[in-house]
């Protein structure tokens, strides 16, 4: 890992209306537009969505070091993720994130430790730590 601190640096172009570009070096452009809910077309990735998506994304990275330093042994991980964006005191944002997370194990992993991995890598996910909406973690394990 590199030291801290981190740039993360983007750059963004768009006008009056349509879609808006984001560009970051060394990975391919992105579209994006306002969701459905803000009527906005709905046909590409919104501000909302890609945020939502940096946590169920952050969340998964985070489990595969979790689990590399516990020896967790696991083949899958499924994260299903709903944030709710309200207007709590008349200020939009994110109240909450529901994140459904299912694990898959060999036969005979401790479900327990598995559990607390999970657990360990929602404590520790950059993304949701860098935001006001508490997390709620509902974790499965199954054997497979």
């Amino acid at each position: 890992m590199h030291p801290f601190p981190h740039l993360y640096r983007v750059s963004a172009r768009g006008g009056a209306t349509g879609r808006v570009i984001l560009e970051s070096d060394g990975v391919e452009p992105l579209e994006s537009s306002g969701p459905v809910e803000f009527d906005g077309p709905g046909d590409r990735w919104s501000p909302e969505g890609l945020l939502t998506a940096a946590v169920a994304d952050c969340f998964i990275l985070t489990f595969r070091a979790v689990a590399r330093a516990a020896k967790l042994e696991w083949s899958d991980l499924s994260v299903a993720l709903q944030g709710t964006l309200d207007r709590p005191e008349r200020v939009t944002q994110f109240t909450a994130f529901e994140l459904h997370a299912t694990l898959t194990v060999a036969p005979g992993t401790d479900h327990a430790a598995a559990e607390a991995a999970l657990a360990r890598a929602e404590k520790g996910c950059l993304i949701s730590n860098s935001l006001k909406a508490p997390v709620h973690l509902v974790a499965e394990v199954r054997e497979g």
